[in-house]
């Protein structure tokens, strides 16, 4: 146990289960979330915050991560930052108050779908925007935690994939492209930190009812929610429990992969092109 802390903390963050978030410290673990303002991270944000830990929630919108923060108090920091802009990332990590700089778990959230039109009729911004958040930013904000957590030989990187980087799908093209990198990127990450007491998982979720068809539409909510009709989807609420159970398992324990999808989704036969 390190000297000169409050060792009344030593375990502020252990769930009712009696399990550790997978470091033993003096102080309550701290999460890194990006996407936490609406969806997926914003739950997540929540699993953590009321289990205890610290929360350093990233969004491009002020307004929700201002709201998230209110509700659940100062456990949570409310920063604004856009994953794609990588001088932005470097700034925003480098500078977190002291109390939030020492990241036990880092979930990379941020994610964009876009269009579900043919490759050949796609917008290629659209496709730009998908890499440059699905990819790009996941790698900037991975690269500048990373190394104080191999310092610390402690630490978890979280990712947030989705079935469709394993099974494509008519207009799943770019998308499905990048959530393809997302769990490669993960396995290779695990082969990297070998050896440096840092876990790696990836999170890779079939339907699930959030704000992802209503922005993949374009806004159109109609058409957003007739993507669920008669059937029911997963929640965030579950996907932020698959998080929190693999990054709380005791520190010997890697879950490399955890692919869900709700009961009602299975897998579609292969499509044939017939003569007419």
């Amino acid at each position: 146990m390190p000297t000169g802390h409050d060792e009344r903390h030593a375990h502020a963050f252990r769930p009712a289960s009696g399990r550790d978030i997978g470091v033993t410290s003096t102080q309550p673990g701290t999460v890194f979330i990006t996407g936490a303002s609406s969806g997926f991270g914003a739950a997540i944000a929540h699993r953590f915050a009321t289990a205890g830990a610290r929360v350093v929630a990233t969004a491009r919108r002020a307004d929700r991560l201002k709201d998230l923060a209110a509700e659940l108090g100062p456990l949570v920091l409310p920063v604004t930052l856009d994953v794609r802009d990588r001088a932005a990332v470097a700034d925003v990590i480098g500078g977190l108050p002291a109390e939030f700089a020492q990241i036990d778990v880092l979930v990379n959230n941020a994610g964009a779908a876009l269009g579900l039109r043919p490759a050949q009729d796609a917008d290629l911004d659209d496709w730009e925007q998908m890499i440059d958040t699905n990819c790009k930013g996941l790698a900037y904000c991975t690269r500048a935690i990373l190394p104080g957590m191999v310092t610390r030989r402690r630490g978890h990187v979280v990712n947030l994939g989705s079935v469709a980087g394993a099974y494509p799908y008519p207009g799943g093209n770019a998308y499905g492209g990048t959530k393809a990198f997302v769990h490669q990127f993960s396995l290779n990450l695990r082969s990297d930190l070998h050896g440096t007491g840092v876990r790696v998982t990836c999170i890779e979720p079939g339907m699930a009812d959030t704000e992802f068809s209503t922005v993949r539409f374009s806004g159109d909510k109609a058409k957003a929610d007739a993507v669920y009709t008669g059937m029911q989807p997963l929640t965030a609420g579950d996907i932020a429990e698959s998080v929190y159970w693999a990054a709380t398992l005791p520190p010997h324990v890697n879950v490399n992969t955890i692919e869900l999808m709700p009961v009602a989704q299975s897998f579609a036969p292969f499509q044939v092109a017939r003569d007419s």
